[in-house]
C-alpha cells in the first residue's frame, strides 16, 4: 500500500498539484486520504509540496506551510488567498497498471502469489506480470 502511495506522489509533474484523497484513489485505495498523510510523514524525497488537502488548502500547520507554499510559489503554483488555485494546477494522476501493483504485492507478500495468479496477462506482455 505505501508503495503504490509513494508511487503514485512521484507522478505529479512539476508546477501541479493534487488532493490527499486523489493520491489515494489513483493509487487504488478510495477513502484512504489519510493513509497518503501517513505515507508522506515517513518518506524521503518526495514532492511532498505537491499534495494538497480538499479544495486546495495547505492542511500544514506553522514554518510548514510557509515552506509549502514558498516550494509551490516556487514551481509556478498560483494561489487564491490562501487556497491553491486548483482550476489552473490541478493533475489528473493516472492509476497504477495492474502488473505494477502486482509486482509490489508480490514483493511484499511472496508467499501469497497464488492469490494472485488468476489475473490474465496484461495486453503487450510476453510473462506473466506476477514473474519478478
Amino acid at each position: 500500500m505505501r508503495a503504490s502511495i509513494i508511487a503514485t506522489i512521484r507522478k505529479i509533474p512539476n508546477g501541479k498539484v493534487s488532493t490527499y484523497g486523489a493520491v489515494a484513489k489513483a493509487a487504488g485505495f478510495p477513502r484512504g486520504a489519510r493513509q497518503v498523510v501517513a505515507a508522506l510523514r515517513g518518506a524521503v524525497g518526495l514532492p511532498w509540496q505537491r499534495v494538497l488537502g480538499a479544495g486546495g488548502a495547505i492542511k500544514l500547520r506553522g514554518d510548514y506551510a510557509f515552506e509549502q507554499r514558498f516550494r509551490l510559489e516556487s514551481e509556478g503554483v498560483t494561489f487564491r488567498g490562501r487556497k491553491v488555485d486548483m482550476n489552473q494546477t490541478r493533475t489528473q494522476i493516472p492509476k497504477l497498471q495492474f502488473f505494477a501493483l502486482a509486482a509490489v504485492c508480490n514483493r511484499i507478500f511472496p508467499k501469497e502469489r497464488e492469490l494472485t495468479a488468476f489475473y490474465p496477462t496484461p495486453p503487450g506482455l510476453d510473462s506473466p506480470p506476477l514473474s519478478i
